[in-house]
């Protein structure tokens, strides 16, 4: 398996391998291809590393190809696994074990895979990465999504990713000990899209359609000027109301216009998903 987090140990590298542990764990490996128990484990290990994502280097030793390498270490069995912190040893195990004994075994050393998942969050947030960090927030569990910290950060990704009533709900319910300068940044963020979504502009089209509601041009401009401030659903809606009885309404404007906005929701929008279905239900 390629991955810059698994090494194999051999004569020119296993010192380097080792210094790196000064500052990433290593978890040392000794196998043989002789030894089934030892070699059957390397998958697990291999997958094991992964899911780390670099909180720990696996490195493997084949201990009949690098037999003086073994010999340096003391090996007296195989399987045997050696955790290494700065340069020396500080857990192993010796003899056949299973993956979830070795897991025990680096839990008490290595940041829980939550505690690495939100250092990856708070990176990918501090770089503008709010739609990655999403889903992996989105991700955690339902107890630590309940923690101040974590709505907050939540918050910050749907304001940027632009779902506002999402935000908004999260926002309404912060611990007073987590309102901040962070908590007060997001909330003034809030407060300028509800301004922007309510400009003189849409409040003049809305008082237009109340006095001409049959209007379809009216409408139309209302339902673009809804899209152009995130008001998606409404604009939908508004569309919708016309065109389930008339496709062509205003010569194929409103149609063009609905679907304008469903390409730019994209494919995974769940508001999107859900007037797609109404539309084809009607065309099919």
């Amino acid at each position: 398996m390629q991955s810059p987090f698994i090494v194999e140990l051999n004569e020119q590298n296993f010192r380097q391998v080792l210094e790196g542990s000064m500052q990433t764990p290593v978890l040392i490996h000794f196998w043989a291809p002789m030894n089934q128990e030892s070699a059957q484990i390397i998958p697990d290990l291999q997958m094991l590393a992964q899911q780390y994502n670099g909180a720990f280097t696996l490195a493997l030793l084949n201990c009949e190809q690098e037999q003086a390498i073994a010999s340096q270490f003391g090996v007296q069995a195989l399987p045997t696994i050696a955790l290494f912190l700065n340069g020396q040893a500080v857990d192993g195990m010796g003899g056949p074990q299973t993956i979830e004994a070795i897991k025990g075994m680096l839990t008490k050393h290595l940041p829980s895979q939550d505690e690495l998942t939100l250092k990856q969050v708070s990176e990918l947030i501090q770089a503008g990465q709010h739609a990655q960090a999403l889903p992996l927030l989105e991700g955690l569990e339902d107890a630590l999504k309940q923690k101040g910290d974590i709505k907050l950060a939540l918050a910050d990704c749907y304001l940027e990713t632009q779902n506002f009533d999402q935000a908004k709900a999260l926002l309404e319910h912060i611990p007073l000990e987590y309102q901040d300068n962070y908590y007060k940044g997001l909330v003034a963020k809030l407060e300028l899209h509800a301004q922007a979504a309510n400009s003189p502009e849409i409040q003049s089209l809305e008082a237009s359609l109340e006095q001409e509601p049959d209007n379809i041009e009216l409408i139309n401009k209302l339902a673009l000027s809804y899209h152009q401030v995130n008001r998606d659903e409404e604009a939908l809606e508004l569309l919708w109301n016309l065109l389930k009885s008339d496709l062509n309404a205003l010569d194929g404007e409103l149609k063009k216009s609905f679907m304008d906005i469903l390409a730019a929701l994209g494919q995974g929008n769940p508001v999107a998903g859900k007037y797609r279905r109404q539309l084809y239900s009607v065309l099919y």
